[in-house]
């Protein structure tokens, strides 16, 4: 079974030595589920439309994680514009080799002007993922969730570049759409059986 994450900065693990990518090909090995990180520096969603056929149909996975948001966010990618390069995505998928979809949030920032740009994204990718029936991993209800619980800072778990989690951030953003992916593959499990 293959995994394929298309997405933008974090995703590819921009600053970090070891992102969430690289944490969930150790974690999914077990399951043998391989995963394939496409995704790219800066990269917002027209470029996923743009190389769709060379980074996500070439490989034909079985799993699609797509990750953008936070670089169509500040690099002024219309929210419309984002939500119809998704709706693209996932159609296109579907008709060439139909995967089970994840749509994925991001994390939060403290700045409430960068919050108020990126929960636009964020609620067009829950829209997105109602209306085309796929899953979706809200990493910022998680984050915020374990801030909370162990009284931590967004600074604690960012760069000094607050668009980009540090190596902690990259583990919690694993360790949420672990939790994600194995409902979903027990979910199919349980109904196969």
């Amino acid at each position: 079974m293959k995994l394929l994450i298309r997405g933008g900065s974090i995703a590819s693990g921009y600053g970090v030595i070891k992102s969430y990518a690289d944490i969930l090909k150790e974690s999914l090995l077990e399951k043998e589920i391989e995963v394939i990180n496409r995704s790219r520096y800066r990269e917002t969603s027209f470029d996923g439309i743009g190389t769709f056929n060379e980074d996500i149909a070439c490989f034909e996975p079985d799993i699609l994680l797509l990750h953008f948001g936070v670089d169509d966010a500040f690099d002024y990618v219309y929210r419309s514009e984002f939500q119809e390069n998704l709706v693209q995505i996932i159609r296109l998928a579907r008709f060439r080799f139909n995967p089970i979809i994840f749509l994925a949030t991001s994390h939060t920032f403290d700045n409430p002007h960068d919050m108020d740009a990126v929960n636009i994204f964020y609620r067009s990718l829950r829209i997105v993922a109602s209306d085309l029936a796929c899953e979706l991993i809200p990493l910022h209800s998680y984050w915020t969730g374990y801030l909370e619980e162990h009284n931590l800072c967004n600074r604690d778990m960012v760069l000094p570049d607050s668009r980009y989690p540090n190596e902690r951030g990259h583990e919690i953003i694993a360790e949420a759409m672990l939790k994600w992916l194995n409902k979903i593959f027990e979910d199919r499990q349980q109904n196969n059986n």
